[in-house]
């Protein structure tokens, strides 16, 4: 049987952390990179990997990490993701220059596939609609001003075709739509309204006639682990075929919770970049990698309502706006 060693960064993460059952189950022996948290101990999802807590933006961490490990594989996350800063911070550069050297020592320490996540901001928003990995133009052929979260992302996923064109590495990229479920930041959509309306309070929205694609981020995460286990090369999206607005999503949460008069949609502008349709295309996902979701929205729904309600009541939650 060939080796099936990965190297997961970012496997704290939101997302990287529900890759790692997924891959254990499927025979891979897990190293899980993880940034250190004093005093807090490691997710859960992690168990049964080797955690490893490395400063990916040094190279000489990245290099040690690769000779001690020398991984068949990698599964990349790790990248700045921090709500209302990342679109537009100067660590996205740092980020790209530190993937490239990541993928570079994992190949030169006998690395056979490398599989790394991308973003649907890749895609160009202003001719959005039903997003297609080989044919939707993206941010930076021509349409509106590109954020430099776009821009290095864009720049890493050609960085790795290249590269394993060049270098015979089998790479893919998973350019991921939208997702929600437990561990959350609070201020982003679906987790801030949650926390509103289990604490009695108003959950201030746009007009959530945006339609969209959701997905648990468990689900996210053994995508990922599903393409890795694939030999699928190129972009895939990440995401669902099920569309929904973004006011429908909203009101289903709030009848799950039994609070539908805490949303109040309309209150606050939309950002004017936002398309009204942004879903993607599955057909590479679905048939190509074979993958399909453990969670419909219902089930993910309920599931995420019930984590951040245990949360909530443990002393967790804060107070947000959608």
């Amino acid at each position: 049987m060939a080796r099936k060693v990965v190297v997961v960064s970012g496997a704290g993460g939101f997302i990287g952390r529900w890759s790692v059952p997924r891959l254990i189950a499927g025979g891979y022996e897990v190293h899980a990179v993880a940034a250190r948290a004093p005093g807090r101990e490691p997710p859960a999802q992690l168990s049964g990997a080797e955690i490893h807590y490395a400063d990916l933006l040094r190279e000489e961490s990245v290099d040690a990490l690769m000779r001690e490990v020398r991984p068949s594989h990698l599964l990349h996350f790790a990248w700045i993701a921090t709500p209302g800063v990342y679109w537009t911070s100067p660590e996205n550069r740092r980020w790209l220059t530190a993937s490239r050297h990541l993928l570079q020592s994992f190949q030169g320490h006998g690395g056979m596939r490398a599989v790394m996540a991308g973003s649907c901001a890749e895609y160009d928003w202003t001719r959005a609609g039903v997003c297609n990995e080989r044919s939707s133009p993206l941010a930076d052929d021509g349409g509106a001003a590109i954020t430099p979260y776009a821009e290095c992302k864009i720049a890493m996923q050609r960085a790795l075709a290249t590269f394993g064109s060049d270098r015979h590495l089998s790479t893919a990229w998973g350019r991921i739509f939208f997702q929600f479920g437990p561990h959350e930041h609070p201020d982003r959509l679906v987790a801030s309204v949650i926390l509103n309306l289990l604490s009695g309070r108003e959950a201030l929205c746009t007009h959530g006639r945006q339609i969209r694609s959701f997905l648990h981020v468990a689900d996210v995460g053994s995508a990922f682990a599903a393409l890795l286990d694939s030999a699928i090369e190129g972009p895939v999206n990440m995401g669902s075929p099920e569309r929904i607005s973004v006011a429908g999503l909203l009101e289903q949460i709030a009848l799950q919770i039994g609070r539908p008069d805490l949303v109040r949609l309309g209150v606050r502008s939309a950002p004017l970049s936002e398309p009204a349709l942004l879903v993607p295309d599955v057909e590479r996902l679905y048939n190509e990698v074979g993958w399909r979701p453990q969670f419909g929205l219902h089930d993910a729904i309920a599931d995420t309502i019930s984590w951040w309600r245990q949360k909530t009541v443990s002393g967790g939650g804060s107070s947000v706006t959608a």
